[in-house]
């Protein structure tokens, strides 16, 4: 396991080793992140068992909308979300289509999306493909890590490298609205607001 910093170099080196199968620890703007390229299904079991015991679907990053299509369906709810408040912290659960590996949503016909607001993450994710599992760093029933310093050794020691982009101020993991039926509904209000999704959605150009 390498701790690299975020150069631009560091970061291409971080994407290929995703590309090639392997695991990789990133900042994003909520807390650090583990992740894998979500169609490598070997690579997302093995994430899964440097996480431990983890009984729920993995959320997705996205380096754009076109990305979030080559998993989800995009509704035009999605969309507003979407245009008003990506990039950023709220991750949309939308339909998932059939092709994208049930192993990531643990079988379930939904997949959690976010594009993140982070331009190492950002960069990283566009390098990887375009998707990137966006799971928290840390091992099941431990806290989020804001920073390299707050990673757990035992999962340190299951990754292929460590993005250290410093600490996180924000440290708090996203908003997340479920979007798979008629109404939206808010299953955890993180960083952006109930109000910040009601004002979005009553958004109309």
């Amino acid at each position: 396991m390498n701790i690299l910093n975020t150069s631009q170099k560091n970061i291409v080196r971080a994407a290929k080793i995703v590309r090639n199968g392997g695991l990789v620890i990133f900042p994003t703007e909520t807390v650090y992140g583990l992740g894998c390229d979500p169609l490598i299904v070997k690579s997302v079991k093995r994430l899964l068992e440097a996480k431990g015991n983890r009984l729920k679907p993995l959320p997705v990053l996205a380096a754009t909308i076109s990305d979030v299509e080559k998993a989800a369906f995009f509704s035009q709810t999605a969309r507003q979300l979407a245009f008003k408040l990506w990039p950023g912290s709220l991750t949309l659960v939308l339909s998932k289509k059939p092709s994208f590996p049930d192993v990531v949503t643990f079988g379930m016909n939904s997949v959690g999306m976010r594009i993140p607001n982070n331009d190492v993450a950002l960069d990283l994710i566009r390098l990887s493909g375009g998707l990137l599992i966006g799971s928290s760093a840390n091992r099941t029933g431990e806290s989020p890590p804001r920073s390299v310093c707050e990673l757990s050794d035992e999962l340190k020691q299951q990754v292929d490298v460590v993005l250290d982009g410093g600490s996180i101020f924000q440290g708090i993991p996203s908003t997340v609205v479920d979007l798979t039926s008629t109404t939206p509904k808010i299953l955890r209000e993180g960083p952006i607001s109930f109000k910040s999704i009601l004002d979005a959605l009553a958004f109309s150009d």
